[in-house]
């Protein structure tokens, strides 16, 4: 049996897009799968192109995101639309256009990411989108492996990072294929480094975001249920969420909070067979955005557009708490209903 997949023929589609003369941008939404994987995108194309720019679209506050940009050196810039002029290509690795508005109006030659497609897919030129698989930095080992091109120690250390975070360190998601690359990447990792960056999850004043999860964890529709209130971005929630993956005896879990406008639900499925995907794409339904992975999904609704679903409130005087988790207890109770009547049951508590 072959390593990896025999990719000759899309790496030749891929080639046919490069110019010597071009300047691609690569944009993320920076977390570790999506910054190791635009790393290896760039190592993979940057010969045959003028120049290669990594280009982040949100702030990195994750201590270890920022361990991972610091201790392997990945050149990562903020995107800004005034940055567009000066390339002539863009991809987008580990995101899809539909993902973040901060994308709208970029047109994307390239799209490389794990994630389920829309119902309306971006018509890029190339695209590889394979929700089959565990990690895009999976994906990317693939590419670099068929390539020939054999990844440098701070890009296999990348790569790896980007498969244990994504796949939970194999215990979500993961296939043998990612097991498959995250061995041969070993041979050319550092794992001090990695045991550096691994080491960096939590900051001091992340603390008593935890006090808050722990007080408000209750049960909801099969699931558990924690609000966090005002949280200085939508990585607690995520990071907290992980925790609680860890908790024995927790069948999925859900972290909510409002994130400056937005109010944000972080799911994280457990014991159950329940879609955590399919539940964040119902939870704000017609007022909001929301989807994912089976394990691991994430819901978004504006603060004006939940006013605006609950008559009678003002921003004001809302109990946010509330509204979130009625949403979700509804979303998941439809979930599971839908999933006996198609006789799809859970694995019993």
């Amino acid at each position: 049996m072959a390593y990896f997949r025999k990719l000759s023929s899309r790496l030749t589609e891929l080639q046919t897009l490069l110019n010597r003369d071009d300047n691609w941008m690569v944009l993320i939404s920076a977390d570790p799968d999506a910054i190791a994987g635009a790393f290896a995108f760039q190592r993979l194309i940057s010969k045959r192109v003028h120049s290669v720019t990594i280009g982040r679209i949100n702030e990195v506050t994750r201590p270890d995101n920022l361990a991972m940009l610091r201790y392997l050196g990945v050149p990562v810039v903020k995107w800004e639309p005034s940055l567009a002029p000066g390339f002539q290509r863009f991809a987008i690795v580990d995101s899809q256009p539909h993902h973040s508005p901060a994308f709208d109006d970029v047109n994307f030659s390239v799209i490389i990411d794990h994630h389920p497609k829309p119902p309306t897919p971006f018509p890029a030129p190339f695209q590889e989108i394979r929700p089959d698989i565990g990690a895009t930095s999976t994906l990317m080992t693939e590419f670099l492996y068929n390539a020939r091109l054999r990844p440098g120690r701070r890009l296999a250390t990348a790569l790896q990072y980007g498969i244990r975070t994504d796949t939970n360190t194999f215990g979500r998601n993961s296939t043998e294929v990612d097991i498959r690359a995250y061995h041969y990447l070993t041979r050319f990792a550092d794992p001090a480094l990695l045991t550096r960056i691994m080491s960096s999850e939590y900051l001091p004043e992340w603390l008593p975001y935890f006090s808050r999860a722990f007080a408000s964890l209750r049960p909801c529709a099969g699931g558990s249920y924690t609000w966090l209130g005002e949280a200085e971005s939508s990585d607690v929630l995520v990071v907290v969420a992980d925790f609680f993956l860890r908790v024995h005896g927790l069948r999925w879990v859900v972290v909510c909070g409002r994130c400056g406008d937005t109010l944000v639900a972080v799911f994280r499925g457990g014991l159950a067979r329940a879609d955590m995907g399919h539940i964040a794409s119902l939870t704000f339904e017609g007022s909001g955005t929301g989807g994912g992975h089976r394990a691991l999904a994430r819901a978004e609704c504006a603060v004006k557009d939940a006013v605006a679903a609950t008559p009678g409130e003002k921003e004001e005087s809302m109990n946010f708490d509330v509204f979130c988790f009625q949403r979700v207890k509804i979303a998941a109770s439809r979930h599971r209903r839908e999933k006996s009547e198609t006789g799809q049951n859970e694995v019993p508590a």
